[in-house]
């Protein structure tokens, strides 16, 4: 497993010389929420695509 500082200086030598702060920052938090959702992939914490479905048809029905 590869230590969080160094991920983060990948992450970091990855993007751009012009990048900005908050470029930084949301890289950071995509690569926290991907490796977040695999952790729970990995866990059996998943919706099947039906039940998906039907807690987005709360959010999507107007």
């Amino acid at each position: 497993m590869v230590a969080v500082k160094q991920e983060v200086q990948k992450v970091i030598q990855n993007l751009p010389d012009d990048c900005t702060y908050e470029d930084i920052q949301y890289h950071l938090y995509v690569v926290e929420k991907i490796k977040n959702g695999m952790s729970r992939a990995e866990n059996g914490e998943v919706s099947s695509h039906e039940k998906a479905k039907q807690r987005m048809a709360k959010w999507l029905s107007l």
